[in-house]
């Protein structure tokens, strides 16, 4: 009997096809040459890129018929992400899609039916959960009053400057609860960009301070507690996911180095210190890759229950932490050119840092599966 009890891993003939049509979609439409030419931009990616995956059906893969969508389900959208980290493709899909199932998850039909079809048409939306940069504070300081006027902002939200629509946690008479307010409703100056380390995301600081919300979007009830919860470790396995095929391509990178470059007469891939931890990315990669599709065969529209949470939690430990190693290798064997932004080893170590902090690290992952797997 396994400690972490199911270890179920199917790979469906339905991911298998979207796998392949996106790895071969961010091949063509997101070659490393597009992806630095957009590091400067205000948004990160090209507009036309995201209308087309809008056409392909990606932005309302994972929502139901009713609502627009394809109800194909979330785990789908694992090999979506999975290539977009591939190509380093920066775009406010992942962002998009866990707004929707917080909505999708807290909220009632009417909500659902008459806020996610803009989601499903390609409408960017995005989450606000927190406070400060501690992925493990449970803290709400943003107010929803009485009167239903919002007091307060929130740190680090995710495609701030582009999103059309936040679902944003809050306080409303003690309880935990959940806001929509539309991009339009914001005050002037209200967005705050961040600087991030990797500059293929962009995240801001969001004032919401003032905006007024109607009761009609206002999301109340012990299932916000529920979708929350099983939103973040969603959140954690598309990390997990992009982080892999960032990983992925890293390893491409370094290999084709290994290849080419030559010290003192010899390929430097010929010596046993370059060799070794090459392979060791490789099968963390393929060990990130087995955790990744593992969660996906667990999670589902219904609450996650334990064993889909355990295996999302060991997807975001695991995958980070072969990125982070694949980054780091990778700027120590490209030499001193491997300490320059020309170098495209430093769009992984910068992507490795940014990932590990997103829905918490690795030890706060651990931190919890200690306590899931041994009480």
């Amino acid at each position: 009997m396994s400690v972490i009890g199911n270890t179920a891993l199917s790979f469906s003939d339905e991911q298998a096809m979207l796998l392949d049509v996106a790895r071969q979609f961010c091949r063509d439409r997101s070659p490393i040459a597009k992806v630095r030419a957009q590091l400067e931009t205000a948004t990160g990616y090209d507009q036309a890129l995201w209308d087309e995956m809008v056409a392909l059906g990606w932005a309302g893969i994972a929502l139901p018929e009713s609502c627009g969508g394809s109800g194909m389900g979330v785990a789908t959208l694992v090999p979506v992400v999975e290539a977009m980290g591939r190509a380093m493709l920066g775009t406010p899909l992942i962002s998009s899609a866990l707004a929707a199932q917080l909505l999708l998850r807290a909220g009632n039909s009417e909500q659902a039916e008459r806020l996610l079809p803009a989601l499903a048409a390609g409408a960017p939306a995005t989450l606000a959960l927190l406070e400060n940069g501690d992925w493990g504070s449970e803290t709400v300081a943003l107010e929803l009053d009485q009167d239903g006027v919002l007091h307060g902002t929130k740190k680090y939200v995710p495609d701030a400057t582009v999103a059309t629509l936040f679902v944003v946690c809050v306080k409303h008479r003690g309880e935990t609860a959940l806001a929509v307010v539309h991009a339009e409703q914001l005050g002037a100056g209200a967005l705050q960009p961040n600087t991030l380390i990797d500059q293929t995301k962009r995240s801001a600081n969001v004032d919401f301070s003032g905006v007024r919300v109607d009761a009609s979007n206002i999301i109340t009830g012990a299932q916000v507690t529920v979708a929350l919860r099983d939103v973040r470790l969603l959140g954690a396995l598309l990390v997990a996911a992009e982080a892999t095929g960032s990983a992925a391509a890293c390893l491409a990178t370094i290999v084709d180095y290994l290849k080419t470059r030559k010290q003192f007469g010899k390929l430097i891939g010929s010596y046993q210190a370059l060799k070794h931890p090459t392979v060791d990315i490789l099968t963390a990669t393929d060990s990130a890759r087995s955790f990744i599709y593992h969660a996906a065969t667990l999670v589902g529209d219904t609450a996650l229950d334990r064993d889909a949470e355990i295996a999302c939690r060991m997807a975001k430990a695991h995958a980070c932490q072969a990125l982070l190693y694949a980054g780091d290798r990778a700027v120590q064997f490209h030499g001193g050119m491997g300490f320059t932004y020309e170098c495209d080893a430093q769009l992984y170590i910068r992507r490795a840092q940014w990932s590990q902090q997103q829905f918490g690290d690795a030890q706060h992952h651990r931190k919890r599966l200690a306590t899931l797997l041994l009480g």
